[in-house]
Formats: C-alpha cells, sequence, structure tokens
C-alpha cells in the first residue's frame, strides 16, 4: 500500500512573472492540484519582491506543499536581467524557506529534458508534455507549465530519462 501523497509546489521565477504549479506524486501517479502565475507588474523592484514573497506565501499557506522544486538561474547576455532574475528566485527560496520547506533547485535542461525527453525543447512542447503528463482540461501559460514541468521533474527524482542526475552538472546537454 502507498504511503500518503507527496505534494510538490514547483516555481518558475521571474520578476515580472513568477509561475507556480503544484502537483501530488502517489506512487507513479502524478495529480494536477492547481497552477498560475503572480504578476508584479511595473513597480520598483523592492515592491515586486514583496508581491513575490507575499503571494508565494499564500499559495503555500493555502494548499500545503511538502517540499519546492525551483528552476535554477541561466546566465543571460544581459548582466541586469538575470541580477533581477537572481532577486526573484532568491525571493522564491525565501518564501519556501520561511515555511520550513526543502527546495531543490534544477536547471531548465534538466526540467526539460525530464518532461519532453529533449533538453531544448521549445516553451510549446514542454506545456503539451505538461498538459498530456497531467490530464489537463486546457493547456496552461508558459510560466505555469514551466514550473509544473520543474514540479514533475522533482517527482521523478530529477532525472533525464532514467538516469539520474544528483552529484552530477549538465553541461552543454551533457552530464559531467
Amino acid at each position: 500500500m502507498a504511503g500518503p501523497a507527496l505534494r510538490i509546489l514547483g516555481i518558475d521565477p521571474g520578476l515580472r512573472i513568477t509561475g507556480f504549479g503544484i502537483i501530488e506524486k502517489n506512487g507513479g501517479k502524478l495529480v494536477y492540484v492547481v497552477s498560475g502565475c503572480i504578476k508584479s507588474g511595473d513597480a520598483g523592484l523592492p515592491d515586486r519582491l514583496k508581491i513575490i514573497l507575499e503571494n508565494l506565501r499564500e499559495v503555500i499557506a493555502q494548499h500545503q506543499p511538502h517540499q519546492i522544486a525551483l528552476e535554477k538561474v541561466f546566465v543571460n547576455v544581459n548582466p541586469a536581467s538575470t541580477l533581477a532574475l537572481g532577486q526573484a528566485r532568491g525571493t522564491a527560496i525565501c518564501a519556501a524557506v520561511d515555511a520550513g520547506l526543502p527546495v531543490s533547485e534544477y536547471t531548465a535542461l534538466q526540467v526539460k529534458q525530464a518532461v519532453v525527453g529533449n533538453g531544448h525543447a521549445t516553451k510549446e512542447q514542454v506545456q503539451h508534455m505538461v498538459t498530456r503528463l497531467l490530464k489537463l482540461a486546457g493547456v496552461p501559460s508558459s510560466d505555469a507549465a514551466d514550473a509544473l514541468a520543474c514540479a514533475i521533474c522533482h517527482a521523478h527524482g530529477g532525472r533525464l530519462g532514467k538516469l539520474s542526475t544528483r552529484g552530477f552538472r549538465v553541461k552543454r546537454g551533457r552530464l559531467i
């Protein structure tokens, strides 16, 4: 007999739009719970971060996840964009840690590989596979789909296909 379901909150951090998605894993079965986007608008940086923090705290309080899966920041061509994304990501980590929840981090390549089977999949391919894997009635927004994909990746143990990535780094699509 399977134990209680594991509830996972996936987060796709962004300064303007932070996607979130919650799934439950019960044995080998994944079940959709909720997903959405936190939009921080055009306010100043401190106010945007506050909006992200308060909304994630609300999602955590309302849906009681057991674990958090978060997408790692990639280095962007624009250092200011990378820094801003890092601040949104740090805010999401703070919301999780503040709630006493463990945080696991995955690269976009790991998430896409786990969900689509191709580390260089398009946003549309991720949306399609998330919709199919969770048997959703409609297609989630790309930010919510990325968050759900992160949760799915975590539910599968951060595996690339059937190969565990724990203890390895990924560089140019290869484990090193």
